[in-house]
C-alpha cells in the first residue's frame, strides 16, 4: 500500500463553507478506505492462492518420480507372471528391470554413494559398521557393505562401510605403561 502525503490545499478552502469542506474530506476518507480494503482483499486472495499452490505442489511433487517407476513395476510384474521362464530369462529380466530403476533414479537426481577401498571415511556420507585392523591408512574404507544414496546434496541413506584401524602390536600388554612407544 502506498501512502499519500497530504499537501495543504491552496486557500480556496477559506471560500468554501465548512459543511462542504467536511463533506469533501469525508468523501476522500471513504475513497481511501475503499482503496485500503481492496488492497487488503487482494493481499488475502494472493495469500490464499499461494497456500493452495504450495499445498498442490507438495501433494503432487512426487508425481514425475512415480511415473518413472511405473515401467519398473510393469517389468517386475511381467517377470513374475512368466512361471515357465528359464533362469537365464529371469536373470535377463531382472537386469533389465534394474537398468530401468537406475534410469528412474537418475532422472530424479538420486545418485549412489559407493566408496572404494582406500577412500577416506566421510561420516557425513558413510556409516562405519565395523573397524578392522588393516595395513591401509587408518580411517579409510576397507569394504562397502551396502551402497548409500543421496538426492542432490541430501543423504537419503549413508553407505555402510568397514573402516581400517591401526594394527596393534602383538605380545604387548595393552594395560601396562611399560610397552608405550
Amino acid at each position: 500500500m502506498q501512502e499519500e502525503t497530504v499537501q495543504p490545499q491552496p486557500s480556496d478552502n477559506a471560500e468554501k463553507p465548512m459543511e462542504q469542506q467536511l463533506a469533501e474530506a469525508q468523501a476522500q476518507v471513504l475513497s481511501q478506505r475503499e482503496q485500503m480494503l481492496r488492497a487488503l482483499a487482494d493481499a488475502e486472495n494472493a495469500r490464499k492462492r499461494f497456500q493452495a499452490e504450495a499445498a498442490s505442489s507438495q501433494k503432487y511433487a512426487i508425481e514425475r518420480f512415480a511415473e518413472s517407476l511405473l515401467p519398473v513395476m510393469d517389468s517386475l510384474e511381467a517377470t513374475l507372471a512368466n512361471k515357465d521362464a528359464s533362469p537365464e530369462a529371469l536373470h535377463d529380466g531382472v537386469e533389465l528391470t534394474l537398468r530401468q530403476l537406475l534410469q528412474a533414479l537418475e532422472k530424479a537426481r538420486i545418485t549412489s554413494i559407493s566408496p572404494t577401498p582406500g577412500e577416506r571415511f566421510d561420516p557425513h556420507r558413510h556409516q562405519a559398521m565395523a573397524a578392522v585392523e588393516s595395513e591401509s591408512e587408518p580411517n579409510t574404507v576397507v569394504a562397502t557393505m551396502q551402497k548409500g544414496y543421496q538426492l542432490h546434496d541430501r543423504i537419503l541413506r549413508p553407505a555402510l562401510v568397514t573402516v581400517a584401524k591401526t594394527v596393534e602390536k602383538r605380545g604387548r600388554n595393552p594395560i601396562s605403561d611399560t610397552d608405550l612407544d
